[in-house]
């Protein structure tokens, strides 16, 4: 049994076969799949919700991406909060920072995320990060609005290193790894997920970004999420039933009490 704990299969790119693509995925054991709410930005921020609502093995989340923070208004935040009154929303999310694109500016990017660690912090809901090209000043923040409330959060298709991976393990998160882990320059990363806790570890497929090796370059989609599993297991010389167990177990705990799962 696995868990996609990150995938868009609100993307266009499933629009010909996204019911096809979601029971190939449970007829191989992944029995639940967490669609991520960003959607096309604000207003739009339903899209996890709807797959929910659509699908039994979904949960969602909702929250506006750094991309669309230029979009960001105060209704847009009394919106998040009022979305995670909904029963499968588990998490706000994915939100941060991305210094690679500036697809909005960095002070608009950095409001719009500290007010979303306030909305999570007083729902109690954990966070899922995005952050590419701005380590320091995501640490920065989280440790400042987020870390001292003691919620747990996921980092996202995590791809840093060492030191990134301490200081997110410090700051109660979780290491969610994707398909660039099983990209063979990937080293540095490899070395990360093979040191990581057991009860620190998430995986994720990011549909339909990101596929991993042997599927890399093709259209990404969570049955795809067995490869990165497999990878985990071959690195840290387990099998991947102990993989699977663990991830699931933790992905179980992160979305039933919003806490990290004891070893």
């Amino acid at each position: 049994m696995l868990v996609d704990s990150h995938c868009h299969l609100d993307s266009s790119d499933f629009d010909a076969d996204r019911t096809e693509v979601i029971e190939r995925a449970i007829e191989a054991g992944i029995h639940s799949m967490v669609a991520i709410g960003t959607g096309e930005g604000p207003p739009h921020l339903e899209a996890g919700i709807r797959l929910a609502e659509k699908y039994p093995a979904f949960l969602a989340t909702v929250g506006v991406h750094p991309h669309d923070s230029g979009k960001a208004t105060e209704s847009t935040f009394d919106h998040v909060g009022s979305l995670l009154a909904h029963p499968k929303v588990i998490a706000i999310g994915e939100i941060g920072l991305d210094y690679h694109y500036d697809f909005a500016p960095r002070e608009a990017q950095q409001q719009v995320f500290i007010e979303q660690m306030r909305i999570a912090v007083r729902h109690r809901k954990p966070i899922v990060i995005h952050t590419r090209e701005a380590w320091d000043d995501t640490f920065a923040l989280i440790e400042q609005h987020w870390s001292p409330h003691g919620i747990p959060g996921v980092m996202h298709c995590f791809s840093g290193g060492k030191a990134e991976a301490e200081r997110a393990l410090l700051s109660n998160f979780y290491l969610s790894f994707g398909g660039i882990v099983t990209f063979p320059k990937a080293t540095e990363l490899q070395k990360v997920a093979a040191e990581a806790p057991l009860n620190r570890l998430l995986i994720e497929t990011d549909s339909p970004y990101l596929a991993p090796v042997p599927k890399r370059g093709k259209r990404n989609e969570p049955l795809f999420v067995g490869y990165t599993a497999q990878k985990l297991a071959t690195l840290r010389g387990t099998t991947f039933e102990e993989i699977a167990a663990a991830t699931t177990a933790n992905f179980e705990s992160l979305a039933a009490g919003g806490h990290v799962r004891h070893a």
